[in-house]
Formats: C-alpha cells, sequence, structure tokens
C-alpha cells in the first residue's frame, strides 16, 4: 500500500457536453483519494467523435490545468476514455492445438490465444481496442475460467472483441498529444464506468450498466462476473435537450436549464397546473411553460432511448438472467423519475449509480455525482491495470511452479475470464499507430 500511494492516475473523459480530468491516488484503506479535478466545455465532440481537433485541445488543456493545480502537481500521461457510435463488439472463437498434453497449460498457452485474437481480421477502417475472454474450454469441457495449471491438448475460449474507428482513435491520440500529454491505455467509457458504480455481486448476479451521457447511451452487460456485450446508442441528453428546444421554442441553454432544473421523465408526475417562466427575447414578453407538457417531451425521447436499451438486452441473449437488473449512471441518469420509467418499461429492477463506492473521503464533494462515474472509472481503471501487472504475473508463475526475473511493476499481465476491464496484452495504442502514442509520424 505504500508503493500505492507514491502513485498518481490521470483519467481524462472526452465526452459529448464536457471534458474531464480527475487526479486520483489509493489511500492507506485502499480507497481512491480525488486530489483534484478539472472540467471544461466541449465544443469540439459530437456523440463522442472528435470533430474540432483545436477546441478539443484547448478543452483538454484547461480540464487538465485546472486539475494540476488544485492537486499540485504537474501531469504528463493521462488514462483516456473513447465512446462513440463506431465502437462495435463481437464474439470470436479461439482454438490452439499443444503438443506436449502431458504438461501442464501454462501462462504462455494462454497469451498466445489471445494474442491470435490481437490478429484477426476486422472491418476496414477499424481497430481491435479490447479483447476479454469469457469462457475457456480444455478438450471439450467447458466452462473454465482459469485454465493455467490443468492437462489438455486442445485450449479453446471465447473472446470479446471490441473495436473502434481508427480514425476516431487517431483523431482522439492527436488532440492528447497536441495537449502536450501522453496516452497511456485507452479505454471504452461504459467498461471504466463500470469499475466506479459496479461491485463483483452485482457482475455476478447479472446487470446492465447503461451510462447516459451527453451525445451517446453506452451499454455493458455483464453475467457470472464476466461482459458478456457492449453497445453504443446514439442518443444522449443532448437530444432531449434539442427536442425541449424545439418543442417549447427556446434558446439552447434555456431548454438546457428547463431539462435540469425542471424535468421529469414521467408526464404524470407533473403538476399539471404547474408553470414556469421564462425571460423572453428582446422586448418580447415572457414565455410561460407547462411543466407538464415538458414532462411529455422528455418522457417521448427517454422512452426511445429505453426501446433501444431493451433490444440490445434481448440481442445479448441474457434479457432474463440478470437479478442484478439495470444501473443507470451519467448525466442522463439525474433526471427525475427515469429509474421508474426503466423499470416500467423493461420489467427489470433499476437503480442509480453513483461513484461512492471505491472513493474515500474527499473534499471535491461534486466528483460523487453519476456525471462522472466514467472520469473515476478511468482512474480506478489506471490502478486495476498496476495491481494487475504486478500480481496477476506472479500469482500464476507460482500455480505452475515457474520461476521470473521480472520486476515488480514490468510483468505482463495474463487474461483471465474473470477480468472484466484489461485482458488485452500489451498497448493496443502502439498497434493501431505504429509508433509511439500520439505520434502523428505513425503508419497509419
Amino acid at each position: 500500500m505504500a508503493m500505492e500511494n507514491d502513485k498518481l492516475i490521470v483519467g481524462l473523459d472526452i465526452g459529448t457536453t464536457k471534458i474531464c480530468a480527475i487526479i486520483g491516488r489509493k489511500n492507506e484503506f485502499g480507497k481512491l483519494e480525488v486530489l483534484g479535478m478539472g472540467k471544461a466545455v466541449s465544443d469540439g465532440v459530437i456523440r463522442g467523435i472528435v470533430t474540432n481537433i483545436d477546441k478539443t485541445v484547448n478543452a483538454i488543456q484547461k480540464a487538465v490545468s485546472d486539475a494540476s493545480d488544485m492537486a499540485d502537481v504537474d501531469i504528463a500521461e493521462v488514462i483516456v476514455g473513447i465512446a462513440g457510435q463506431h465502437i462495435k463488439s463481437t464474439v470470436h472463437h479461439g482454438v490452439t492445438i499443444r503438443r506436449q498434453n502431458q504438461d501442464e497449460i501454462t501462462i504462455e498457452d494462454v497469451r498466445g490465444l489471445s494474442n491470435d485474437m490481437e490478429n484477426i481480421v476486422v472491418p476496414p477502417g477499424n481497430s481491435i481496442i479490447h479483447v476479454m475472454p469469457q469462457d475457456y474450454t480444455v478438450d471439450y469441457e467447458d466452462g473454465i475460467k482459469d485454465p493455467v495449471g490443468m492437462s489438455g491438448s486442445r485450449l479453446e475460449a471465447d473472446f470479446h472483441i471490441i473495436t473502434a474507428q481508427t480514425t476516431a482513435i487517431n483523431n482522439i491520440n492527436r488532440c492528447v498529444k497536441r495537449a502536450n500529454l501522453i496516452s497511456q491505455d485507452l479505454i471504452l467509457e461504459p467498461l471504466a464506468s463500470s469499475l466506479s458504480v459496479l461491485g463483483d455481486i452485482d457482475k455476478e448476479a447479472g446487470v446492465c450498466l447503461v451510462d447516459i451521457g451527453g451525445g451517446t447511451t453506452d451499454i455493458a452487460i455483464f453475467y457470472d462476473n464476466i461482459i458478456r456485450h457492449t453497445a453504443v446508442i446514439p442518443l444522449g441528453g443532448n437530444i432531449i435537450t434539442t427536442d425541449i428546444k424545439e418543442g417549447c421554442m427556446v434558446l439552447h441553454h434555456q431548454a438546457e436549464l428547463l431539462k435540469t432544473k425542471f424535468g421529469k421523465a414521467i408526464a404524470e408526475e407533473a403538476n399539471p397546473n404547474e408553470i414556469v417562466s421564462i425571460p423572453g427575447l428582446r422586448n418580447r414578453p415572457p414565455k410561460e411553460i407547462s411543466i407538464r407538457n415538458l414532462a411529455a417531451i422528455i418522457q417521448a425521447r427517454m422512452e426511445e432511448i429505453i426501446e433501444y436499451v431493451q433490444n440490445e438486452l434481448v440481442a445479448s441473449g441474457h434479457y432474463k438472467k440478470l437479478a442484478g437488473g439495470i444501473v443507470l449512471t451519467g448525466g442522463g441518469a439525474q433526471l427525475q423519475g427515469v429509474a421508474q420509467l426503466f423499470e416500467y418499461m423493461t420489467g427489470l429492477d433499476t437503480r442509480i449509480g453513483y461513484p461512492n463506492e471505491h472513493l474515500g473521503k474527499c473534499k471535491i464533494e461534486e466528483v460523487k455525482s453519476p456525471m462522472y462515474a466514467t472520469t473515476v472509472g478511468l482512474v480506478l481503471a489506471g490502478f486495476k491495470s498496476l495491481d494487475d501487472r504486478e500480481t496477476v504475473y506472479n500469482e500464476r508463475s507460482l500455480a505452475v511452479g515457474a520461476k521470473t526475473s521480472a520486476p515488480v511493476g514490468k510483468s505482463e499481465r495474463f487474461p483471465t475470464s474473470g477480468d472484466n476491464l484489461f485482458s488485452k496484452i500489451g498497448s493496443r495504442i502502439k498497434d493501431i499507430i505504429g509508433g509511439d502514442v500520439g505520434d502523428e509520424g505513425g503508419n497509419y
């Protein structure tokens, strides 16, 4: 724990509505202590995709600078989140035949099988960002989570493969580099959010995480402590604001205030006699907005988003297995009545997920909001990666009686089906850009 206290991790969430940076470290109890937080308005990102490099770079610099000043540290490296409609997930089956079936299955055997998945053919213009094992099979005996130490000649596994658009990855890396930062890793945002708001019991029982962001709604489905399905819906809080703007004929910032201060996801719960008055345009009288009408606009769009979520639940094949129900997080989860609407339409228990479980004492109360679940999760992902590199390799080496001279903190990570996030080998970012992270001279 003393070693952890000396390490700082910075999470950088490049979202559609905001860009947020959080600096954290582990305290003596293993909880995350947030030292600094900075945020900036995101004008250069649409639905998770960078559309304006300069605006995004400026926002990153402001967010990182504010976090750096608050924590009184210099920031050089960040863990970056990625989302967007271009994210795709598939399941691939891998097989390897071992020549010496009398020997125990080793770390190298499993690592080789995972490395094979890194080389599978993906659609043109896409790159692999995560390779996550689900279940292993040894000599046709399935349902094995950790095959190391077993005997067998045929090793198989199902892998959850997540791909992203290569140009989207390159643009994020460009923005990070131009902000004079180094991207340590690129993490799918719903996976990061799952680290901050879900526990192992949730993932084992079966749970669907729904992260309602500004431009997209991200979905991650877990069952038996293994990630089973991921998806990104190109609808989020911004489309609700646009609906209010057009339906009530108000300005965009007025629509946003109406949504956050008076919005309800269920129209029947709104008082039909309640009216809110907002300033009119120059030389125009104030405009009166019915709270019931406002709620009806919001409910119509939320129902559409929930229908998309339900379709993904059915497609995953785990709709009737989720004892943990649905966990909502992200800025959109703060909308009044949204959990009840999800329960009514899906028939699954629903709760709001707050990134509090893994947080220690924190002077920044704002960070406990569902809005910052992704950024907190990115910091936790950084520490998880450090822990895995230091402990998993050593544990597996002891299991097979192997001797290792790898220094602490430098050993490679071995993937098991119980690992929900970092099951890839090495840095995918360097593979994607063909050079150092953010190197614009790489082979794209």
